[in-house]
């Protein structure tokens, strides 16, 4: 089952555009609210997540959810592989057709979050070959904010959901503003709309130097 959400595409050259951020940090929200703007606007868009809602991303979200407990190094495999098989059957088709890709985590989320735990050279290196977006967004939300969104919208937490973790997954996330080409840090403690207004414009630059 896929993950991705298709419309029929009107541009020619399409954007490949990735949220990033700690969990409650809003990526979901703004990825959709981008994808709907992009699409009343014309183009053909796919959102799409990582992890995916494929074999190998609900054997992740099965760890992510406590049900088993995969040693750290060995979750970071599982989404590189995760990431692998959503280039091919996702990402990839879409951009050679002209749609533009939003998605919901990416390449970073790898290298943030697993760097709690594993070392963080070893996980760029197994991430070093993957196709770079053109536009990274990273959600920048104080961890006690966070916590406090994902305690109101529902009732248990996942593996990584914790203050102590988000601090240093967010500090792992500014170490890593200047890895990616186009990545952008944008203060998402604000309204919804104001957020999504920011990132509408920077979307529209790029676009317009397509």
């Amino acid at each position: 089952m896929r993950t991705e959400t298709e419309e029929t595409p009107k541009n020619k050259k399409g954007l490949f555009i990735a949220f990033e951020g700690i969990d409650g940090s809003g990526q979901t929200t703004q990825s959709k609210l981008l994808k709907d703007y992009l699409t009343k606007k014309g183009y053909g868009v796919v959102l799409t997540k990582e992890p995916t809602n494929d074999t190998i991303g609900r054997t992740i979200r099965s760890a992510l959810r406590h049900e088993w407990h995969p040693n750290p190094t060995a979750l970071q495999l599982l989404f590189t592989a995760d990431r692998s098989q959503h280039l091919t059957n996702v990402i990839e088709p879409a951009l050679k057709s002209g749609k533009t890709i939003v998605c919901d985590r990416y390449l970073l989320s790898t290298i943030a979050f697993g760097s709690i735990a594993a070392d963080m050279d070893y996980l760029k290196s197994i991430n070093a070959k993957f196709r770079r977006p053109d536009i990274t967004f990273i959600l920048n939300v104080p961890p006690e904010a966070c916590m406090k969104r994902i305690r109101m919208s529902r009732p248990s937490t996942e593996l990584f959901e914790e203050e102590e973790k988000l601090k240093k997954i967010r500090e792992a996330y500014f170490s890593l503003k200047d890895y990616l080409p186009n990545t952008y840090v944008i203060d998402g403690d604000r309204a919804i709309q104001e957020v999504h207004e920011e990132i509408r414009k920077i979307v529209e630059k790029h676009l317009m130097e397509k």
